[in-house]
């Protein structure tokens, strides 16, 4: 007969309880990972407009159901888009008219292929990016105040004989941080260096904001959402107490000469395409057109007011017109791998962590009589257009209209999965300063930290999950 120790016995008790526990555990699937459902027309991100190419291309086509009406107006916009303006005088007319100040020579010099640009490399010079200035006030019509010389913009670029404004560098600082489970990562925050001052020097108040241009499609549909939609999304005393408090920005419209709600530019300051792309015509380009009729830089600058223009106004209504409508109806890519598992958990992810607050996936535009493909379609660009405070680490301290400087509009999600094979690189945010995806989820803050903290506290599979969504859009 075998006698049991105290020892002994406590070691068998504890091997029969180990035993019965894997037993027990055996028979028990860990719980599946929660997956969103598949949404019946969900890659159809721009509705009856959405083209499906994944290819380089894949955001320069026109809407799949373009109007016969309309596809003269995209190819001679198209070619106006991408042509080189040239200093006038010059042969070419209608082409002419290029400075005396400028940053860059086309739209697509910004939009390579429709897309979006990058910020320079160390120590090299903006080209696709640029450098909105202001100045401490407001203007007449509530905008930003320009500096009395060198305007609300600096141009890196000038005609010959003409001093360019400055050479503006970026520069990084470094911010090392780590993800919940103890994954490192490090963020940069940019830093803008003057260069080659060309007309004095600039003041220590200057109110600064790096810009890199956003891609091109779907705008035409963001135009058509109606304002009372933006204005059912707006919760700017934040009456639901969720923490997020989406304001429309209130902007000069100079066709009708009143404030109407803004949607486009990276802080909703614009309220139109045709706007827009005027405004692009002269602060980019230094051409004139019929709502933007004056000069790109001042009376000061006095070896730029002695040059020619290329006629009053410089670019046509015409073409004008016609850039904005290839603008306005450029298309939308299709989702890719909407129905993955993986994909499906990101997109759960991604609302429980309350990303969809700001970014809201679905709304429908409203009844365009110019652009009747446009009209009542059913549409998945992941944005409310509506300003939000995102925290210090995202602040220009430079407001704009009803947006102060920490305020910035919800940038549309779609198509961001197709930048990389687009155009090469995947810089995120205003100023470029994300490298990647993840880097813009972790710049967010203010309205936005919640959210944020969520994604920092997922394990790496989830966050992996979360990014393959994004990158699905």
């Amino acid at each position: 007969m075998r006698i049991l120790t105290k020892s002994s016995a406590r070691k068998a008790s504890q091997l029969t309880l180990a035993a019965a526990c894997l037993t027990t555990f055996a028979f028990v699937a860990p719980a599946a990972p929660q997956l969103a459902s598949v949404e019946v027309g969900e890659e159809f991100s721009g509705g009856e407009t959405t083209v499906f190419d994944a290819t380089r291309l894949a955001f320069s086509l026109s809407a799949r159901n373009l109007r016969e009406e309309h596809r003269s107006s995209f190819f001679v916009g198209n070619s106006f888009f991408n042509e080189n303006w040239i200093v006038a005088p010059a042969s070419a007319k209608g082409r002419d008219g290029l400075g005396p100040l400028f940053n860059i020579r086309s739209c697509s010099g910004c939009h390579f292929k429709d897309g979006r640009s990058r910020p320079p490399g160390p120590d090299q010079p903006m080209g696709g990016m640029l450098l909105r200035i202001s100045v401490p006030g407001q203007a007449a019509n509530g905008g930003p105040l320009g500096h009395p010389i060198y305007g609300d913009q600096i141009q890196g670029r000038a005609i010959p004989g003409v001093p360019p404004e400055a050479d503006v560098l970026v520069r990084y600082q470094t911010l090392p941080a780590s993800y919940a489970d103890g994954e490192k990562y490090e963020l940069r925050k940019p830093e803008f260096v003057f260069q080659k001052l060309g007309y004095g020097p600039l003041p220590d108040t200057l109110l600064m904001s790096g810009r890199t241009a956003p891609h091109m499609m779907g705008l035409g549909l963001l135009e058509a959402v109606p304002a009372s939609t933006l204005r059912s999304f707006a919760d700017p005393y934040d009456k639901d107490a969720d923490g997020i408090s989406g304001k429309i920005n209130r902007v000069w419209d100079v066709k009708k000469k009143r404030k109407v709600p803004g949607r486009f530019g990276w802080k909703a300051e614009q309220p139109t395409v045709l706007q827009q792309t005027a405004a692009a015509f002269l602060g980019d380009i230094g051409v004139s057109s019929s709502l933007f009729p004056g000069d790109n830089h001042s009376t000061k600058q006095t070896e730029a007011a002695a040059k020619p223009n290329g006629g009053v106004p410089e670019v046509s209504d015409k073409i004008l017109n016609a850039v904005a409508s290839y603008s306005r109806t450029l298309a939308v890519p299709a989702r890719r791998d909407w129905t993955k598992p993986k994909v499906l958990r990101g997109k759960q992810l991604f609302t429980e962590a309350n990303c969809i607050a700001c970014h809201i996936p679905k709304m429908k535009t409203g009844d365009w009589k110019e652009f009747p493909e446009l009209s009542q379609q059913t549409i998945r660009p992941y944005t409310d257009l509506l300003l939000h405070d995102m925290g210090d680490g995202l602040a220009d301290g430079r407001p704009a209209f009803a947006a102060n400087g920490r305020e910035w509009r919800t940038p549309p999600l779609w198509g961001i999965g197709l930048i990389p094979k687009v155009n090469g690189h995947s810089f995120l945010l205003h100023d470029g300063r994300a490298r990647n995806l993840d880097e813009a989820i972790l710049w967010h803050g203010g309205e936005a930290e919640t959210s944020r903290d969520s994604f920092k506290k997922m394990p790496r599979e989830d966050r992996q999950a979360l990014i393959a969504f994004l990158q699905s859009l």
